[in-house]
């Protein structure tokens, strides 16, 4: 078998990454997609798209889509078009940034509204990001795990900064999707920065568009 038929028999899944400007969207997206860190801050301006395959417990092959939604306000006019259809969605948000926590009830509606239309919706982790800058919290872990109770949410914590925990959270969402357990030793595995193979549809690694045209927008099945 071919490499192309063999990529062709993957499963695909959508995942978007949301939340506040600097909570760490493009960091966290990186890291995971090229294993690899930006000590500069720079906007995200439109989208950044990143092609990844992983494998889940049972050999399970998936790609999965990464959506990093930068420059995009609760209102963006694009901002429904691009969570539309996703599978699932990473809720970023800084833990020394309060107000990035306090905005996730407006984020959490929008993913809510722009999928209300789809027969399932998408299943939503919140991403507490930055744990390396712990003794600068100021979202307390309580408030973190009450809002993903009461919203029935995957509880994570990752720094996008050293990689710890970041496949994971990629990981579990994928999981969760397809209905794959993860024991806890797969979990702990998967705290540290773990390579997977990046799907080579071109001559480079990784799939990457900035600023889309309304046609690229697709709604996966």
């Amino acid at each position: 078998m071919s490499d192309s038929e063999e990529d062709s028999q993957d499963k695909q899944l959508k995942i978007v990454v949301i939340g506040d400007g600097a909570s760490g969207k493009t960091s966290l997206a990186t890291r995971f997609a090229q294993e690899a860190f930006g000590k500069q801050y720079k906007q995200t301006i439109g989208l950044d798209f990143f092609l990844k395959r992983i494998t889940l417990p049972g050999n399970l092959n998936v790609t999965l889509q990464v959506w990093d939604i930068g420059g995009q306000t609760i209102g963006g006019k694009m901002l429904d078009k691009y969570v539309y259809g996703a599978q699932g969605v990473l809720l970023v948000y800084d833990i020394t940034n309060f107000q990035s926590f306090k905005n996730l009830e407006d984020w959490y509606g929008m993913v809510k509204k722009a999928n209300e239309e789809c027969d399932v919706q998408p299943v939503v982790s919140l991403v507490g990001n930055k744990i390396d800058l712990e003794h600068m919290r100021t979202v307390k872990a309580d408030k973190h795990q009450r809002f993903c109770q009461e919203n029935s949410l995957i509880s994570q914590f990752v720094s996008a900064k050293s990689g710890d925990s970041v496949f994971l959270a990629f990981q579990r969402v994928a999981a969760e999707i397809l209905g794959v357990k993860l024991n806890k030793a797969e979990m702990e595995q998967s705290q540290c920065v773990v390579k997977a193979d990046i799907v080579n549809y071109s001559q480079e690694p990784v799939a990457r568009t900035v600023n889309p045209p309304r046609s690229s927008i697709c709604v996966v099945q």
